[in-house]
């Protein structure tokens, strides 16, 4: 029970790794505060998570975009869920497999919109807090795209290029309080995520990950709760994973 009656707030908790990462706290007993845009998953992760051994569970049906949706819902938490110990600033996704010259717009700006401005409102309404208690851990979900362009991604990959920069300079802008900053970079993991890029295309979805044995949401969970888990003084700064089937993010290795 190494999170005991720490308030644990998950960005994109309705699944995938936020789904994940609120398991794997759960079982050590960690309060969640949980936020999602899908209200329907995001109950239905909150209820397993109570099964998991959460000490409670607050949802909150949340879009990352809107900062003043963002702002409102941490200045309105009730007195016993202010107090955050731990930000996964996980809510993100990608949109469309084109050309840069042939994308398009709506899907950029989505992408952008969450992944970069989204991550910045929900730090700048939480991290405040944290310095002031003089205790808290950030955790940003970036990801291997954000060291490596790879061929009708490079919005994408911006976007994890953007979040990797913005994870560093909290950490610096944080030197001297006890609050620590760690990013989890995973390579393939296999979740919605390549659904949701596609539009909903289960048959495209499922091509990525043909011949592979990709990551997992538990796997990037784990990674997730040991960072947190190490002792006060400890800052890990990154951690980036693969499956033993990939190098980076142009060297896949598939079997036939």
């Amino acid at each position: 029970m190494r999170l005991k009656g720490k308030i644990a707030f998950i960005t994109g908790a309705s699944a995938g790794i936020g789904a994940a990462t609120a398991m794997a706290f759960a079982q050590e007993g960690a309060r969640l505060l949980l936020a999602a845009r899908r209200a329907g998953k995001l109950a239905q992760t909150a209820s397993r998570a109570v099964d998991r051994g959460a000490a409670a569970v607050h949802s909150i049906s949340l879009d990352v975009r809107s900062r003043f949706a963002v702002q409102r819902a941490i200045d309105e938490l009730p007195p016993e869920w202010a107090e955050i110990d731990i930000l996964v600033n996980n809510a993100g996704l990608s949109r469309g497999m084109d050309k840069l010259y042939t994308g398009r717009i709506e899907d950029w700006e989505e992408m952008i919109d969450t992944n970069v401005k989204g991550l910045l409102y929900v730090a700048r309404a939480v991290v405040p807090g944290m310095v002031v208690r003089g205790r808290g851990h950030v955790v940003t979900l970036g990801s291997m795209a954000g060291e490596m362009v790879y061929p009708n991604g490079a919005v994408y990959c911006a976007s994890k290029a953007a979040a990797r920069t913005i994870n560093d300079g909290l950490r610096e802008d944080l030197l001297g309080t006890p609050v620590r900053v760690t990013s989890i970079d995973p390579g393939l993991v296999e979740t919605e995520f390549s659904q949701i890029r596609f539009h909903g295309d289960v048959e495209k979805a499922a091509k990525v990950y043909k011949g592979i044995k990709p990551l997992t949401g538990e796997d990037i969970a784990d990674a997730i709760l040991w960072a947190v888990t190490r002792p006060a003084h400890v800052n890990i700064a990154r951690v980036s994973l693969t499956s033993i089937h990939q190098a980076n993010t142009l060297l896949v290795h598939r079997e036939s």
